[in-house]
């Protein structure tokens, strides 16, 4: 006995030592400060966000697509079966302010609706963000803006991973919403000189990651057209409106060298800056 009498303050002092190098315990999230939150995958804490300021009506010329992903939240929030939505197409379309005004909308009437945008370098950590919202009594839309796989591999497989949920399946209460200018989210980089058949290996993996969406919502460029209804809208939202409008709305989109969504509320932000006229956004 003396002898595990002699071990115990060695034993004691190891103990201690390694509550010491313990990773504290995260606390849980408080999805009630709040209904859109930024995911700190390093963390694992939950930052709140502002309401979006930007009213679903005020996106013009996608009335299609707003009226798809709208169609889909409203299912989600609802507790219907839903498709997780993948929003792609041209820069600047709108497409991620599309999400977040939507969300807004339906979240007017759903109480335990919150979105939750998480980095596109940090979808490695969507199967474990995934588990841990699984547990919750809320229903949340998860954000990953800009999607795109560079290097491919690790990413993808987590992307697959998280929508397909293992072996306990997807979880019920999350929907995701991925933006990206590409349609099959992966870089276009099959390197002739690894031959045909490799070539179409990496075309099937390309389609199997964005086979993984249901719902694929396009966004085309966007014509003369409906850039200018953009600009007469924000314009009339926000009283600015100016004899040569269109005009200088023109001149700025050739400036920028294209018309879209961002372009116009751009150009309308000059122009409340040059009239001193505040902005919510």
């Amino acid at each position: 006995m003396s002898e595990f009498a002699d071990l115990k303050p060695i034993l004691t002092r190891i103990a201690e030592a390694l509550e010491r190098i313990a990773p504290p315990v995260r606390p849980e999230p408080d999805f009630s400060t709040a209904r859109l939150f930024r995911h700190d995958a390093k963390t694992g804490a939950f930052i709140g966000a502002p309401d979006y300021a930007l009213p679903l009506d005020m996106l013009v010329g996608v009335d299609r697509q707003k009226s798809r992903l709208l169609e889909g939240v409203e299912r989600f929030a609802k507790g219907y079966p839903v498709n997780h939505a993948l929003l792609w197409g041209t820069r600047g379309g709108g497409k991620s302010s599309m999400t977040k005004a939507v969300f807004m909308h339906v979240a007017a009437h759903a109480p335990d609706l919150r979105l939750v945008e998480i980095d596109r370098d940090e979808t490695t950590h969507l199967p474990a963000l995934f588990e841990l919202l699984r547990k919750r009594p809320e229903k949340f839309v998860v954000l990953c803006d800009d999607l795109s796989f560079e290097d491919g591999a690790a990413e993808a497989k987590a992307l697959k991973s998280a929508l397909e949920g293992g072996v306990a399946g997807p979880p019920q209460n999350v929907m995701l919403v991925a933006t990206s200018n590409r349609r099959h989210l992966m870089p276009r980089r099959h390197d002739e000189d690894r031959g045909q058949f490799a070539a179409k290996e990496d075309a099937e993996e390309e389609v199997s990651v964005s086979d993984r969406f249901g719902l694929w919502i396009g966004f085309p460029p966007m014509d003369q057209n409906a850039y200018l209804e953009a600009v007469r809208g924000y314009a009339a939202k926000f009283d600015l409106e100016t004899p040569d409008l269109e005009r200088r709305a023109l001149q700025w989109s050739q400036l920028r060298g294209g018309r879209s969504g961002r372009v116009a509320w751009q150009f309308v932000r000059d122009l409340a800056g040059e009239k001193g006229v505040a902005l919510p956004l």
